[in-house]
């Protein structure tokens, strides 16, 4: 009988302990969405020193005369760097750089970090943020932390409790519901050489926030994406097709046309740590657009909040000549611009049973627009391995703060790195679409686009 009770207390505060986890915030901390927390839940305030300012309501407005599709101008064109850190002088500034830009530092002699004074240029529509104050009572997670519910149009937890919801932000964050990009990957070697490994189209439409959907008529699938290859002329025609879920009720599908198949195959190995095709393998599936695919091999910490320096404002890269942007080792430094914000950190740890490449990884999402712009990932020995970065975009246009244009990463182990979804050169930049209609991303579509 004794023994009986003990397991029933036992699951009660089980129980108890999971409908924790998983609860809303209540109404009395949402309410500070509308005080103290910008309408998407970073802090509004600047910090004590001055060098992180306050937030007051971004950038909302469109550069003049700029036009759908045009490369993005740099909004500081005159600003001068405040601050350079290299080797020599990284120690100083520790405190406020990621293991991976240290590393890179170490590595490289000639590589540094540019930093400007920061702007806080993240903004989106008024309907995200009434969505956003919607969802911090009502959305939950479930399935563990991998799937949630109750949420649309806007951030699901402006105010996260753990790990798992953080990264929901991210991978639901607002960039403009609808767009479309040429692009192309660029790769270099350790020896320097420059190529470029896949050029093409890339659709996504976020069907999160669907201007006639509602939390009620959400079908559970987030996100659609479909990248169709036309360079160089060994992978033109490739195609893959994605559609992203909350939950197991919105499984994940995936399908790719292979030329010299000449048909359209479910594809579920482009996830996880299978090597990226479209960046030649040095990047993983899971890393793409800093975050791809299911994460539910790893158990997510949320750390905390902090001040690093990560890459912000980037539109001057977004336009420069790819010869001045990707060169040997790294990035040019002087093409990318540093600033100073508040991160959260979350820490994703391989779950016990599963197995990973990188087993470890630790990611910053900037506050205030809920986007990873930094994250690095170690190997089975414990030895920083990876390092990743997106140059995030501003388009004051949509409004938003995009990490999806200008991303990439480096092996610290080969010496190689790539650029992804670089739209450099090309007749168009991040383009704002009408609405995608579903059966654009089917795999019938696949086929005939990618047809060759």
């Amino acid at each position: 009988m004794m023994q009986t009770a003990k397991h029933s207390l036992l699951v009660a505060a089980l129980l108890a302990g999971a409908m924790s986890a998983q609860a809303a915030v209540t109404a009395e901390e949402a309410a500070k969405l509308k005080t103290s927390l910008t309408p998407m839940g970073a802090e509004k305030a600047g910090n004590k020193e001055g060098t992180i300012p306050p937030w007051e309501g971004g950038l909302a407005k469109a550069t003049p005369g700029y036009k759908n599709g045009d490369a993005r101008p740099d909004l500081y064109p005159n600003e001068k760097p405040i601050l350079s850190i290299n080797a020599k002088n990284m120690a100083q500034h520790a405190d406020k750089l990621t293991d991976g830009v240290q590393a890179l530092m170490k590595k490289y002699p000639d590589f540094r970090i540019d930093v400007y004074p920061t702007h806080r240029t993240a903004a989106a529509p008024q309907s995200v943020y009434d969505n956003t104050f919607k969802n911090a009572t009502r959305a939950k997670t479930i399935e563990g932390g991998y799937g949630m519910e109750g949420a649309f149009g806007g951030t699901p937890f402006p105010i996260p409790k753990d790990g798992y919801e953080a990264m929901w932000n991210q991978r639901t964050a607002w960039r403009g519901g609808n767009f479309a990009m040429p692009m192309r990957v660029w790769v270099v070697t350790s020896d320097g050489k420059r190529t470029m490994a896949s050029g093409g189209t890339q659709t996504i439409r976020q069907a999160f926030y669907d201007k006639d959907g509602s939390a009620e008529k959400f079908d559970g699938y987030y996100q659609y994406g479909k990248l169709v290859v036309n360079a160089p002329g060994s992978k033109a025609g490739e195609a893959i097709l994605a559609l992203d879920g909350v939950s197991d009720a919105a499984p994940r599908g995936l399908w790719q046309y292979l030329v010299g198949q000449r048909r359209v195959r479910k594809a579920p190995s482009v996830a996880y740590d299978t090597p990226d095709s479209v960046t030649s393998g040095i990047g993983l599936f899971d890393e793409a657009f800093t975050l791809f695919g299911p994460i539910d091999k790893h158990e997510l910490k949320l750390v905390g909040k902090k001040e690093i320096y990560i890459p912000y404002n980037n539109n001057r890269a977004a336009s420069a000549r790819i010869e001045d942007l990707v060169t040997p080792n790294t990035l040019n430094p002087a093409q990318v611009r540093w600033e100073l914000h508040r991160v959260w950190e979350v820490e994703a740890t391989l779950a016990a049973g599963k197995r990973h490449v990188v087993p470890k990884r630790k990611y910053y999402i900037d506050e205030d627009s809920w986007q990873i712009a930094l994250f690095d990932g170690w190997d089975a020995k414990g030895q920083l391995w990876r390092t990743n970065y997106a140059l995030m975009l501003t388009a004051p246009d949509i409004p938003a703060v995009s990490n999806v244009v200008l991303w990439g990463g480096y092996d610290m182990q080969t010496g190689a790195y790539y650029l992804n979804m670089a739209s450099n050169e090309l007749p168009k930049q991040y383009e704002v679409q009408p609405p995608i209609p579903r059966s654009f991303f089917s795999a019938e579509s696949l086929s005939s686009e990618g047809a060759r």
